[in-house]
């Protein structure tokens, strides 16, 4: 079964920064054939999106709340996907999911995931 695992969640201060990787394993095509994206689930509220970048890494797409701030990035000899995060706010506070899709639809942000981590937590607070 394919599986992503992310890593590098933690407390951190306001302003602040923290880095998250994802580790992807037994997709079922190479890495390089996958959109990959970072999802967060503030407590009781949906999902939403914050970042994806595409199969080739030369298209990254940002929600405007983090604009500026993070920055999505691949590692593809080692199957990653990296979200490093700055200037963080305590509305950053969320679980963090990393996500992949099979390149196809070039709509990164409304498309449908296909593979998806268990979640890392991520509190911005002094």
């Amino acid at each position: 079964q394919a599986q992503l695992v992310e890593s590098g969640g933690g407390l951190v201060q306001p302003g602040g920064s923290l880095s998250l990787s994802c580790a992807a394993s037994r997709l079922p095509y190479s890495f390089t054939y996958y959109d990959l994206a970072w999802f967060r689930q503030p407590t009781g509220k949906d999902r939403e999106f914050v970042a994806a970048i595409n199969w080739n890494g030369r298209n990254a797409v940002y929600a405007d709340s983090v604009k500026g701030r993070f920055t999505i990035s691949r590692g593809d000899a080692v199957k990653s996907i990296y979200l490093h995060m700055s200037s963080l706010k305590p509305e950053d506070t969320a679980v963090y999911y990393c996500a992949a899709k099979y390149v196809g639809s070039t709509d990164l942000i409304n498309s449908r995931y296909t593979y998806w981590g268990q979640g890392t937590q991520v509190a911005v607070s002094s």
